[in-house]
């Protein structure tokens, strides 16, 4: 009986569905990044990674955003799923908040997409629209996030965690490094702080 006391109590400390979620969350995109060929921006064609196959570097570049969209999403659907449920600590505000966040930094995100398409000879059109179509995939990681809350309400703290812990991933693994290339170092980090600035008066206001 002690023992099964022992184990409740472990499984209801209050930072395991915040460690678990985080550390699930980092390994899910390492796996993905591992399981779907992928191009960074400005490496050549022999610098791909994942698995090796034959398509081209346009269609690299695109899984390669496409690939982070994924956490924006679920972060989205998550804090909506959980602003829905009616948990004390989420907001419709906080979410609507986060929406905004995600959606601004998605327009430059897109361009950076674009430009290198058309650089490569593609029409505008079709450049543009690559770049619209690698943040297709948040919706449906949203809806997923939002479901996955609403059925299983438990698995909240694991979810907003996993979102974190994947967005975490992407953001030291891949968008730091990628900002500070080129000599961008100073220009990157004033960036970031505008950015996170904006992110606290979003949510400040709204949550």
């Amino acid at each position: 009986e002690l023992h099964q006391s022992f184990n409740f109590a472990f499984l209801m400390t209050p930072w395991l569905p915040a460690v678990v979620g985080f550390l699930l969350g980092g390994a899910f995109i390492r796996l993905a990044d591992a399981m779907l060929p992928h191009l960074h921006f400005f490496k050549a064609l022999a610098e791909a990674e994942g698995p090796r196959t034959s398509w081209d570097r346009r269609i690299l570049l695109v899984l390669a955003i496409t690939l982070h969209n994924i956490p924006e999403g679920l972060a989205i659907g998550v804090s909506f799923g959980a602003a829905a449920a009616g948990l004390q600590e989420a907001t419709l505000g906080g979410a609507i908040a986060l929406a905004l966040g995600i959606g601004l930094q998605n327009a430059p995100e897109g361009t950076a997409i674009a430009l290198p398409l058309r650089a490569d000879g593609m029409s505008r059109f079709r450049a543009w629209w690559y770049g619209q179509l690698s943040a297709a995939v948040e919706p449906v990681a949203a809806v997923i996030g939002a479901a996955g809350v609403l059925l299983m309400r438990p698995i909240l703290p694991y979810a907003l965690a996993f979102a974190a812990g994947a967005m975490i991933f992407v953001v030291v693994e891949e968008v730091i490094p990628e900002s500070h290339s080129e000599g961008n170092t100073d220009v990157a980090t004033l960036s970031c702080m505008a950015g996170f600035a904006i992110m606290m008066v979003l949510d400040v206001s709204l949550g």
